[in-house]
């Protein structure tokens, strides 16, 4: 990543770096609008392409993702004493064709949860944003 700030301040994040700090995550959480209202749900998920594809079943994660309204998506972790957080504001869309469905269902991206998890879904950044800042100790 780059070059770090003083550890007492808070740094706005690069694109490059906030793509960087989301591939060291495990998990994620989907923001959507469902009937109306805001749900998260907890994905795991992987960067691809300047991308991020999760795996899910049918339901209403996956039509709150499909809506075709503004979604988010964040993801967050702390690594040598600073945490870090990157927002990713977009929409989704399934695979657009046949390459990109044999491209995501090769990604290594595997539920956690059992039953049938054959729907992928990518979402799709029209803005993403983060940062780094020091974790608190008393």
């Amino acid at each position: 990543m780059s070059a770090q700030p003083e550890h007492g301040t808070v740094q706005n994040l690069s694109q490059h770096d906030c793509w960087e700090a989301m591939r060291a995550a495990d998990v994620g959480r989907l923001g959507v609008i469902i009937d109306g209202h805001p749900e998260i749900f907890p994905v795991n998920f992987v960067v691809d392409h300047g991308t991020v594809v999760f795996r899910s079943a049918e339901g209403s994660k996956v039509d709150g993702a499909l809506s075709g309204q503004p979604l988010a998506f964040e993801a967050d972790g702390v690594d040598d004493g600073r945490a870090w957080s990157v927002l990713v504001k977009g929409y989704a869309e399934w695979p657009h064709d046949v390459d990109d469905a044999i491209s995501v269902v090769a990604l290594p991206l595997f539920p956690w949860q059992a039953g049938e998890k054959n729907r992928f879904v990518r979402v799709v950044p029209t803005e993403i944003t983060g940062r780094r800042f020091p974790v608190q100790t008393r």
